[in-house]
């Protein structure tokens, strides 16, 4: 598996009891790590066993790149004249987090060029390709559909999922079905971005146990050529949706300590399945089955497979 996270962090965690705002408040925990959301993906599939390359952007010299000694993946590092941003999520005792994501620097045409073309020589060969998270500043917002296509020139057989938001994931929209990845993995509000719907809506529906909208707006862009739409849910679990066939999981009983990178974990999960040849619906178990993993985990708390249970998240037809 190969991963691109254009835009790359270090990911600090801050736990208090409780967020009172225009107060002094006193963390309980702190923990600083390598993140951004391929690089989760990466570090998710290896710690279950899987070849793992991750290609982010960042200086030798960087406190990223000495973050990602620690992560057990292949890195490779694009060189940038600028620093790796922090991104900050503050977790609270009843579960909640709220996170503080900075820009990041702003990179150049040739830095650009550069990480792409990174991804062109290491991805020939690969099972998959996740290219994952925000864009930096400076890139085009319509960048992702270009990495779409490289990848596909380099990698003909790989399973090619993007997961991105607003004005990128508006963008790689816009260049359907040409630059079609063949997985894409929203949240309910980035689906309504997508097809001109209402996020809380969709959530709402499926927190009620109707996934019925979520499945009609997921089939929009099937029809866009779109292969596999994998839509996390949050607490509701996640919907699979395809040309063919709709599913819904709903995950196992989860006491919630931090939900950073669950979405990461929940991909990481339906992509490592994919590379098995799990049927769809042994994918969509094993995405929510990681996610909610994650979940349970303070920090971006990344699961290995023994905490992941796949006996206790429900798959069903939707």
């Amino acid at each position: 598996m190969v991963t691109v996270t254009p835009n790359p962090s270090i990911d600090a965690t801050v736990h208090i009891p409780a967020l009172r705002r225009g107060e002094v408040v006193r963390a309980t925990a702190t923990r600083k790590e390598a993140g951004g959301k391929g690089i989760n993906v990466a570090h998710a599939a290896a710690m279950a066993g899987y070849d793992a390359t991750a290609v982010a952007p960042c200086q030798q010299s960087d406190p990223f790149a000495t973050a990602m000694r620690a992560v057990p993946v292949a890195f490779v590092p694009v060189h940038i004249a600028s620093a790796v941003r922090t991104n900050t999520a503050i977790t609270e005792d009843d579960g909640t987090t709220t996170k503080v994501n900075e820009a990041g620097s702003e990179l150049s045409d040739a830095e650009l060029s550069a990480v792409e073309s990174a991804l062109a020589r290491n991805c020939s060969g690969a099972d998959a390709v996740a290219l994952a998270g925000s864009l930096p500043p400076g890139a085009p917002a319509d960048w992702y559909a270009s990495l779409v296509h490289t990848v596909r020139a380099s990698a003909t057989d790989a399973i090619v999922a993007v997961d991105t938001s607003d004005a990128p994931l508006l963008a790689l929209g816009q260049h359907l079905p040409l630059a079609a990845p063949d997985v894409i993995k929203p949240n309910a509000f980035e689906l309504a971005q997508l097809t001109d719907n209402d996020g809380r809506e969709l959530e709402a529906r499926a927190a009620a146990g109707d996934y019925a909208p979520v499945v009609s707006a997921a089939r929009d862009l099937v029809q866009r050529g779109i292969r596999e739409v994998l839509v996390t849910l949050g607490s509701a679990g996640a919907c699979l949706i395809t040309a063919e066939a709709a599913w819904a999981a709903t995950p196992p009983p989860t006491v919630v300590k931090s939900t950073v990178g669950a979405g990461d974990s929940s991909l990481a999960g339906y992509l490592t399945a994919r590379i098995d040849g799990e049927t769809l619906a042994d994918c969509l178990r094993r995405a929510v089955a990681y996610g909610s993993a994650a979940a349970a985990l303070p920090g971006t708390g990344l699961p290995a497979p023994t905490d992941v249970h796949l006996d206790h998240t429900d798959v069903f037809p939707v």
